[in-house]
């Protein structure tokens, strides 16, 4: 097993579970129930994730006029939306939690589905291939996402629940390891894909940071055009900017097979870590 696959496989799946858990200590019931009961943050946040990150994508590609390896990988990280490091980048930036866990948890079950569809579409237009099929594992992904994310914030939030004077006592504690886990993950994913990151920057630097860029900008603008303000805002622009890079990658690598698709997913992530970093510094610093 080489650094990388335990990067993978071990270290970052037990990193996300544990900043989950810290999530979960300063939620309760109530934080999900007033969500559904006033659904507007909720279905803005899928819009943007769902429907208009792909098309930015697609613009950007078409902007650029990428080759087709480049363009597919573009577009595979624009229909990953997502992904716990959003949860990990709200809770410092003091985002609203409950919202940022439930777009993660719906999209990611949604996206199950319009990946295929949407991928197979673009693969078909950038190389005129018709005859690719992209099958994602669903009982997999779902696995996942009750182990990675659902399991340890419902912990949490029993143990909330049990003792709220402990989940108030650890809420700056975890938010502080959530900070340091997060610095690690990305020095360790950079130190393990150095040699590709560098091609994928030379590749596509410019074009993802764009992505990256725009789609935040689209979260913003758009909880704002809906009257969404406040740490609902913060989340939205958040959930609508990091995407699931990780995700992106495998489908690149392994469902595909081409490394090269795989490199605007490098490229996009760093990106990611660094827009993501600063707002977590900006906003995680101020007063309550």
């Amino acid at each position: 097993m080489d650094i990388t696959t335990i990067i993978g496989q071990i270290f970052l799946p037990i990193s996300l579970a544990i900043i989950m858990f810290g999530m979960g200590l300063g939620l309760v019931i109530g934080d999900f129930v007033r969500l559904f009961s006033s659904p507007k943050a909720v279905l803005v946040g899928l819009c943007n994730q769902l429907l208009l990150l792909p098309l930015i994508g697609f613009a950007i590609v078409v902007l650029f006029d990428l080759n087709p390896s480049m363009a597919i990988g573009v577009m595979i990280i624009s229909v990953c939306p997502g992904g716990p490091t959003s949860n990990l980048i709200t809770q410092v930036s003091r985002g609203n939690i409950g919202l940022s866990v439930t777009l993660t948890a719906l999209a990611s079950l949604i996206t199950v589905f319009t990946i295929p569809i949407l991928l197979s579409k673009a693969i078909a237009y950038f190389t005129g291939n018709t005859g690719v099929i992209i099958q994602l594992p669903i009982l997999e992904t779902m696995v996942q996402i009750l182990v990675i994310t659902i399991i340890p914030i419902c912990i949490g939030m029993m143990i909330r629940k049990r003792n709220e004077g402990f989940a108030l006592r650890m809420e700056k504690p975890m938010r502080t390891a959530s900070t340091v886990l997060f610095v690690i993950i990305f020095l360790v994913i950079i130190i393990a894909n150095k040699d590709n990151l560098v091609q994928a920057m030379k590749e596509v630097g410019l074009a993802t940071l764009l992505l990256n860029l725009l789609t935040m900008g689209l979260g913003f603008l758009t909880a704002k055009l809906f009257g969404i303000a406040g740490n609902s805002q913060i989340t939205i622009t958040i959930e609508s900017g990091i995407q699931n890079g990780t995700l992106a990658f495998v489908i690149a690598t392994s469902i595909l097979n081409n490394l090269e698709m795989g490199l605007p997913a490098g490229a996009y992530s760093i990106w990611m870590f660094i827009t993501g970093g600063i707002l977590m510094w900006r906003l995680g610093s101020k007063k309550e």
